[in-house]
């Protein structure tokens, strides 16, 4: 129910009801991915230093105001991918020559997947932090602000992802699949509801990590 809610509004049905053969659809699109689809995901835990607006991963400077305030306060953050595959790309790419109006459900329910994928991967980075006592901020990805989308391909090489989740970067600063993610996910003792619910649920609009 909840990703079908998350398809929903990818689809723009911000608070208006779904027909029932759109959500058949959705139902049909989402058995479809997931038995096709192996998702992956991987992550490093690094220290973080700030010189002024610079961020320090470990050995990877990032000049970006916007994450240097996303990280205030934390000490540790995890480089962070994961991916749908190239399974899902495949369906895709197909539905998009036979039958658009279901390439387009398809399109929002890979979305929404690929969501859940990383949701699920966080759920075991955050019980790993509690156990130090620690919390994590929300997922801060290269193209946020003025994080530059070209560091994906630092965070990629560091993370090994095109060797362990065949995950890369094309010239055009795009991932391949297309349905991954790429993120910073700061680790932090402050614990707000930030941590435990998405930005786009979020009713606060002073938060600093809300979402355009």
């Amino acid at each position: 129910m909840k990703e079908t809610q998350e398809v929903l509004r990818y689809l723009g049905y911000r608070g208006k009801p779904a027909d029932e053969r759109t959500l058949r659809t959705i139902e049909s699109c989402m058995n479809e991915l997931r038995a096709a689809v192996t998702p992956r995901s991987l992550s490093l835990l690094l220290p973080v230093e700030f010189d002024g607006d610079t961020v320090l991963l470990g050995t990877l400077r990032v000049e970006s105001g916007d994450l240097r305030r996303h990280l205030s306060g934390c000490g540790e953050a995890n480089l962070f991918a994961a991916t749908l595959g190239t399974k899902a790309d495949f369906l895709l790419e197909r539905a998009s020559k036979i039958d658009m109006s279901r390439a387009v459900i398809l399109q929002a329910c890979a979305a929404a997947l690929t969501e859940s994928v990383c949701d699920e991967a966080e759920q075991k980075l955050s019980a790993e932090a509690a156990k130090r006592g620690l919390f994590l901020r929300p997922r801060y990805s290269p193209g946020y602000g003025d994080f530059s989308i070209l560091h994906q391909r630092d965070l990629l090489g560091i993370l090994q992802a095109q060797k362990k989740i065949g995950l890369a970067m094309t010239q055009d600063s795009m991932l391949v699949p297309t349905k991954s993610v790429t993120a910073v996910i700061g680790l932090t003792a402050e614990q707000t509801t930030c941590h435990i619910a998405k930005c786009m649920g979020c009713e606060s609009l002073n938060c600093p990590f809300r979402k355009d």
